[in-house]
C-alpha cells in the first residue's frame, strides 16, 4: 500500500489518509479480502503518531470499507460506502462544484476537471 501526505494539504493528516486508502480500494488496488498494513507501520512509514493512522482506520471502519480486529490487524471489506445515500452523495458534489465556480472557472473547465479526475482515479493515477 503506497500513501503520501502532503504538507501543504490543508486537510487533517488523518484525512489524507482516509482518502488516500478510499482511492486505492476505489480503483481496485485493495481488494476485498486485502490486509491493511499495521498501524504501527504505517505510522513509521509516514513519520506521523501512531494514534492519528488509528483513527484513520477507525473511520475508515465506521463508513464500512474495513474491518478491524485488534490483534489481527485490518482488512478490506468492501468496496462501497456503508451508509452513504445518494443525497449525501449529491450534497457533496454540489458543494465541489460550487466552490470551483465561486473561483471563477468556467463550465466547461470544471467538466473537464471532473472528467480528467475520474479518468485518472479509474487509471489507477494520483491527482494533482
Amino acid at each position: 500500500m503506497y500513501i503520501t501526505i502532503d504538507e501543504s494539504d490543508k486537510r487533517p493528516i488523518y484525512q489524507q489518509i482516509v482518502d488516500e486508502i478510499k482511492a486505492l480500494i476505489a480503483r481496485g488496488e485493495l481488494q476485498e479480502g486485502s490486509s491493511l498494513p499495521p498501524v504501527r507501520q504505517v505510522a513509521a512509514d509516514l513519520g506521523v503518531n501512531l494514534n492519528t493512522i488509528a483513527f484513520a482506520y477507525r473511520q475508515l471502519q465506521n463508513e464500512g470499507l474495513i474491518r478491524i480486529k485488534h490483534g489481527s490487524g485490518a482488512v478490506v471489506t468492501s468496496r462501497v460506502l456503508s451508509e452513504t445515500r445518494e443525497e449525501q452523495l449529491r450534497t457533496q458534489l454540489r458543494t465541489v462544484l460550487t466552490h470551483l465556480t465561486l473561483a471563477g472557472l468556467k463550465n466547461s473547465e470544471i467538466k473537464a476537471w471532473v472528467g480528467e479526475e475520474l479518468t485518472s482515479l479509474l487509471r489507477g493515477e494520483r491527482g494533482g
